[in-house]
């Protein structure tokens, strides 16, 4: 058994089919289900962010999430429970570039619950890891990263023309596909999902940032829902560094909000695990 207590349902809609969860996993999140999607893949978002709403702190040695969430071990659990149903894991370039070690897998970020998350894999058929998508429009991305260079995890870059001349001046590895997406601008989230979809036919894809991309995502409102856990602590901002939110380059409210419906609220001690429904789906 994993030291770690369950998390405290205190508010749930009843939509869709449970996911098969191994008993372990069930006993720590309680059971999971999305609703009923026959015609395209079913997108869901991760993020963590601090009563103030900043999601990065950008100081030195503290860009990653788990700053943020106080390496919270319940965040880490839920990521991996995601990353184990998900198909594909999306990321931004940046997103890399502050976890340059990182594998977009479930072991990798909760490793004492790594068989059951395998597990779970294995019931929904898919025994191998979840494509690691990495999404860089100029080809900005350091190809020695050990998602590049590890044959344990599939991964894809998807860029523009320009970044993939930048990126096949340098030799790929056999597991690592490229996939440009013609012209030089920026890349819409339609585009990265149909390409995703072209490599990897996928039931559920799971985009983590950063919040550029996440931006992108709510602007084409492709992003069925969104975990979001909400960490007890006041980070606060200064202005002498950036300290972005959950989305940034795109502002929606007032004149085109993006409203969410609750789905799910969970709690472990001062955290909240929040869970928010944003496009028209048949709950099934």
């Amino acid at each position: 058994m994993i030291a770690l207590a369950p998390l405290d349902s205190l508010f749930e809609i009843e939509r869709g089919v449970d996911l098969p969860l191994p008993a372990e996993l069930s006993h720590l999140y309680g059971h999971l289900a999305f609703p009923q999607h026959t015609e395209r893949a079913y997108v869901i978002g991760n993020f963590v962010t601090t009563l103030d709403g900043v999601v990065a702190l950008k100081k030195r040695d503290t860009t990653g999430g788990g700053d943020v969430s106080g390496f919270n071990q319940h965040d880490r659990m839920l990521m991996g429970l995601l990353r184990a149903v998900a198909d594909a894991v999306i990321v931004g370039a940046g997103t890399l570039r502050s976890v340059p070690k990182h594998q977009w897998t479930a072991q990798h970020i909760y490793p004492p619950l790594a068989d059951e998350y395998q597990r779970l894999r294995i019931r929904m058929g898919e025994p191998t890891p979840p494509l690691n998508v990495i999404v860089t429009p100029q080809g900005g991305v350091d190809l020695n990263s050990p998602v590049f260079r590890s044959d344990e995890v599939p991964a894809l870059i998807v860029t523009n023309t320009q970044g993939e001349e930048r990126i096949r001046a340098h030799k790929l590895q056999h597991f690592v596909q490229l996939s440009a997406i013609h012209g030089s601008g920026p890349l819409s989230a339609q585009a990265i999902l149909q390409e995703v979809n072209r490599i990897r036919q996928c039931e559920v894809i799971l985009v983590e940032g950063g919040p550029q991309l996440m931006g992108d995502f709510f602007a084409e409102q492709v992003l069925d829902e969104l975990f979001l856990t909400l960490a007890p602590q006041i980070a606060g901002r200064d202005g002498e560094v950036h300290r972005p939110g959950l989305v940034m380059g795109k502002q929606f409210a007032p004149h085109d909000p993006r409203w969410g419906t609750l789905v799910s609220v969970k709690r472990a001690e001062s955290h909240l695990f929040l869970r928010y429904a944003f496009t028209e789906t048949d709950p099934g």
